[in-house]
C-alpha cells in the first residue's frame, strides 16, 4: 500500500494553485500591463531559490468528501535569495478577490513575516491590493462582523528595528495594503501603473463627494510629492530592480554590517571643477546633485524622495565601497532652508542610518528653519527639533562638510554635538546665528533709523561684517577644524569611510532600540 492516491491529490491542489484566480482573471490582469504575482516573484528572486509556503492554503468546497472547488489564497509567500542573500518575500494576488485577504487565512501572511524575524533575513513584500480583511461583500461569506485589529501588526513594527523592510506597490494598494507599503524602510511604486490611497475612489466618492479616479486621488504624482513613497519606477520590472538595489546597501539585519563592495572608482579621485561649484554670490544656487555625483563612488548614489520635501535630499551611496546614508540641501528650494516635512524627510534617513549602522555624510548648506506663516503653521519648530534630535541620539560615525551656509539652530544641527565627529569646510563657507543679509537690520535697527543716511550706512556696516566672514579667522580660533580644497572632498571622504567602517565593527550589534517609524 502506497500513499500515490494522496500524493496525486497533493499535485491536482497545487496545480489548481498555480493557476491563480483562473485564465479570464489572469489575463484581465495582463491587460492593464501588470504581470501575475508568480511571475514577479520569478523575476524577484535568484532563479531556481523560492521555496513557497503556504501553496495549498485557501477556500475549498467539498462534494461527497471529495474536492470540488479551490480558490487559493490571495497572498503568495515563501523564501528565496536575492544577489545570493536570504529573504522572505510576499506577493499580493490581484486576480483573487482584488488582492484582499481572506481573514481566516491571512496567518500565513502573518507567519511568513514571523519567520523573517526569527530568521533575521529582510522582507520584500509585492503589493497590488488591498490586503485587508476583504470588502463589504465577504460579511455574508463570514456570517459576522469584527471588531478591527491589523494582523500581524507587532510583527511589522518590530522588523523595523531588526531587518530591512522593501516594499513596492505594483498596482492600486488600498486600505490595509497602503499601510503595509508605507511600514517600510523604502518603498516604490510604479508611474502610471500602482496608485495609494486609505480608500479607493468610490469609497471617496460616497463618503466625500470628490469624484476622482485612481490617479488624481493616489497617483505616483501625488504620493511621491506627499512622500508617501520614496522611489518611482518607470515599469515594473525596474521597480524590482530598485528593491534589489535597496537592500544591497543594508546589512541583512541589524546584528550584521552594510556589505561592502568591490572598490572600482579610485578612492583618491581629486574633481578640480568643484572649486567653481559655489557661486561667489550667495543668492545664486548651484547644483548640489554634481556635488554629490563627484563625492561618491560613480554610479552608487541612489535619492530617496527627490519629489517630496525638494530642499532637504535624502539618499544611499558608497564611499570606497561602503554604504552610507547622505545628507544634504538643495539651494533651488528655499534656499536650502529646513521645513517641517523637510525635518521629518531628514529624521526618516537619520533613522534609518542608525538601525542599520550606515554611517553619515552631511553636505551642509542650511540657511536655517524657512521663516513666514506657512512655516509656523506647518509647526516647523516641532518637526526640526525631532530631526535635529534624530541626529543627536544617533550612534554611527558622522562626517559634515560645511559647503556654504550654516545658521541658527537648524544649521546647528548638522551633526551630533555630543560627541566627535569629522568636519571640514570649504573656502565658500560662511555661518552664524543669523546670516548677515537678514540680520543687520535687526541688530542695528535703532542706529539705522536715527540715521540720516540710512542706506549708506547699512553698507558700511555691512562692509566691516563682511571682513570678520571669512571661514579662515573661525578656523584660527580652531571652531572649524580644517579648511579643505573643494577638489579633495572625495579623498578625504573615502579615508574617513574606511575608518568608519572600522569603528562600525566594534560597536554593540543589535537593534539600537527602536527601529525608524514610518
Amino acid at each position: 500500500m502506497t500513499w500515490e492516491p494522496e500524493l496525486e491529490e497533493l499535485a491536482h491542489r497545487k496545480a489548481l494553485a498555480a493557476e491563480l484566480g483562473g485564465p479570464e482573471r489572469v489575463a484581465r490582469q495582463r491587460a492593464t500591463g501588470r504581470r501575475t504575482v508568480r511571475e514577479r516573484l520569478d523575476d524577484l528572486l535568484d532563479a531556481g531559490t523560492f521555496a513557497e509556503v503556504g501553496s495549498l492554503a485557501g477556500t475549498a468546497t467539498y462534494d461527497d468528501g471529495r474536492l470540488s472547488t479551490f480558490v487559493p489564497a490571495s497572498v503568495v509567500a515563501g523564501a528565496g535569495r536575492i544577489g545570493g542573500r536570504r529573504v522572505v518575500a510576499t506577493g499580493d494576488d490581484f486576480t483573487i478577490k482584488g488582492g484582499a485577504a481572506n481573514l481566516q487565512l491571512v496567518a500565513k501572511q502573518v507567519d511568513v513575516e514571523r519567520r523573517a524575524l526569527a530568521e533575521r533575513v529582510p522582507v520584500v513584500r509585492l503589493l497590488d491590493g488591498t490586503g485587508g480583511g476583504g470588502t463589504v461583500e465577504s460579511l455574508e461569506e463570514f456570517g459576522r462582523t469584527y471588531v478591527p485589529f491589523n494582523p500581524g501588526w507587532d510583527a511589522m513594527v518590530a522588523l523595523l528595528a531588526q531587518v530591512p523592510v522593501v516594499t513596492a506597490a505594483l498596482g492600486p494598494v488600498a486600505g490595509l495594503g497602503a499601510v503595509r507599503l508605507v511600514t517600510s524602510h523604502v518603498s516604490v511604486m510604479v508611474r502610471d501603473l500602482s496608485q495609494v490611497f486609505v480608500a479607493g475612489p468610490a469609497v471617496v466618492e460616497a463618503g466625500m463627494g470628490e469624484a476622482l479616479d485612481k490617479e488624481q486621488l493616489g497617483g505616483w504624482k501625488v504620493a511621491a510629492k506627499a512622500g508617501t513613497v520614496d522611489l518611482v519606477a518607470d515599469s515594473e520590472e525596474e521597480a524590482l530592480d530598485l528593491v534589489r538595489r535597496v537592500l544591497s546597501y543594508l546589512p541583512q539585519n541589524a546584528w550584521q554590517l552594510p556589505p561592502v563592495a568591490e572598490v572600482t572608482d579610485p578612492t583618491d579621485r581629486r574633481d578640480e571643477a568643484l572649486r567653481a561649484l559655489v557661486p561667489r554670490s550667495r543668492r545664486s544656487p548651484y547644483d548640489v546633485r554634481r556635488l554629490m555625483r563627484s563625492a561618491f563612488d560613480d554610479g552608487s548614489l541612489l535619492e530617496l524622495g527627490r519629489l517630496h520635501a525638494p530642499g532637504t535630499v535624502t539618499a544611499l551611496a558608497r564611499l570606497a565601497g561602503c554604504p552610507v546614508a547622505v545628507l544634504a540641501s538643495d539651494p533651488k528650494f528655499y534656499g536650502g532652508g529646513m521645513t517641517a516635512d523637510g525635518a521629518d524627510k531628514q529624521a526618516r534617513l537619520v533613522d534609518l542610518a542608525d538601525t542599520f549602522r550606515l554611517p553619515v555624510v552631511h553636505l551642509v548648506d542650511q540657511p536655517g528653519f524657512v521663516i513666514g506663516s506657512a512655516s509656523e503653521a506647518a509647526a516647523v519648530v516641532r518637526h526640526g527639533a525631532r530631526a535635529l534630535s534624530a541626529v543627536e541620539q544617533s550612534r554611527v560615525p558622522w562626517a559634515s562638510v560645511l559647503v556654504r551656509r550654516c545658521f541658527g539652530v537648524a544649521g546647528a544641527g548638522h551633526r551630533p554635538l555630543g560627541r566627535w565627529s569629522y568636519r571640514i569646510a570649504w573656502p565658500s563657507g560662511d555661518w552664524g546665528s543669523l546670516p548677515i543679509e537678514g540680520g543687520l537690520e535687526v541688530a542695528f535697527k535703532r542706529i539705522l533709523e536715527q540715521s540720516p543716511d540710512a542706506a549708506s550706512l547699512k553698507d558700511e556696516i555691512a562692509a566691516r561684517l563682511e571682513t570678520v566672514r571669512s571661514p579662515f579667522r573661525t578656523a584660527e580660533s580652531y571652531l572649524v577644524e580644517e579648511v579643505v580644497d573643494p577638489a579633495d572632498t572625495r579623498p578625504l571622504l573615502c579615508a574617513w569611510a574606511e575608518s568608519a567602517y572600522e569603528v562600525l565593527a566594534t560597536l554593540p550589534p543589535g537593534p539600537v532600540g527602536r527601529g525608524l517609524r514610518p
